[in-house]
């Protein structure tokens, strides 16, 4: 059965802890090692106390998530993860915690989105890809009753009920993970507010991608807007990847469609990007933030996005955009 939680290489490159003004790093370890203590009270009024002067904090938000999963304040950890993905949807472990707790409610279908999503940000992250064969499995379970139930006589599907039933015996489903150090780890014994082996993601300071040359992605971006602002359909889908995640699900057909007449109707387009920040995952993976200028002869709009690009052969490509 799955053992909580393995080691997990969770990258926060670039979100490692600072000191200001009127801001204390003590804090946010004091409430780590408060939580590590089970006395998740205290932990929490540390964590709050750091967030009132940092409230942008990545680390520090994950950790109240994990608190507050603990005290068993499950809505509060899911609005917490939730927003975190929202923030910074380059990170797959919130998408991952987001899982345990919507399997703690039954809600196994949400839980196989969020994992996929994580999955899709980091597609070496085990601790995803072993709940997501839980999530599966625990499926398959109810489908399995369901079908007992219209067919009792049915000995096959009695067997595959009584083998997933095995599979679970001592507890349910999925992974979690806790802001320990990966040696710490080995010794956590954190229980998590969700299915009993799920294992929730840990807040860890990894080591930065071996990348640091962003050249590749700028001039991609780059040429991503000038695509865009000279009207080239055809050009400017070729920055997006296969699996480029549409916006609403709707089909890469349709999405194209669309793209190919709001970009052909206006007169002339104008795109400028500015204040570029770019964040690699890891070799093959970065997300891309800036402010984003659009004018037509039609429309006239400003705002940020983020891209979420990932390496196809010698060819950085757009897997998800966002716009906010």
């Amino acid at each position: 059965m799955l053992n909580r939680p393995n080691h997990i290489a969770a990258i926060f490159a670039g979100l490692l802890l600072c000191t200001g003004s009127g801001v204390r790093a003590d804090d946010y370890q004091d409430a780590g090692a408060l939580f590590k203590q089970g006395q998740y009270n205290q932990a929490m009024e540390k964590v709050n106390g750091y967030l009132a002067q940092k409230p942008e904090d990545a680390k520090a938000r994950f950790l109240k998530g994990l608190i507050a999963t603990k005290q068993g304040n499950v809505s509060d950890a899911i609005n917490i993860f939730q927003a975190l993905t929202v923030d910074y949807p380059e990170l797959p472990e919130p998408y991952n915690n987001l899982a345990v707790l919507y399997a703690s409610q039954a809600q196994y279908d949400k839980a196989k989105v969020a994992l996929e999503r994580a999955i899709r940000t980091h597609p070496s992250y085990a601790t995803a890809h072993e709940n997501l064969g839980d999530i599966y499995a625990k499926m398959a379970s109810q489908a399995y009753d369901r079908a007992l139930q219209l067919d009792r006589g049915n000995t096959t599907t009695q067997t595959k009920l009584a083998m997933i039933q095995d599979l679970f015996a001592g507890g349910a489903i999925g992974k979690a993970t806790s802001p320990l150090s990966p040696a710490a780890e080995k010794e956590n014994k954190t229980e998590a507010a969700a299915p009993a082996a799920m294992r929730l993601s840990p807040v860890e300071k990894s080591a930065e991608p071996a990348v640091d040359d962003n050249s590749e992605i700028l001039e991609t971006v780059k040429s991503w807007a000038t695509a865009w602002s000279s009207r080239n359909v055809d050009g400017y889908l070729s920055f997006y990847a296969e699996d480029f995640n549409t916006p609403g699900g709707e089909s890469r057909a349709a999405w194209s469609a669309a793209r190919k007449e709001r970009i052909s109707a206006p007169k002339s387009i104008h795109v400028d990007i500015s204040n570029i920040i770019v964040k690699f995952n890891d070799n093959s993976h970065a997300t891309v933030k800036f402010r984003q200028s659009y004018s037509s002869n039609q429309l006239r709009t400003s705002g940020h996005k983020t891209l979420l690009m990932v390496k196809s052969g010698d060819k950085w490509l757009i897997q998800e955009e966002r716009a906010k």
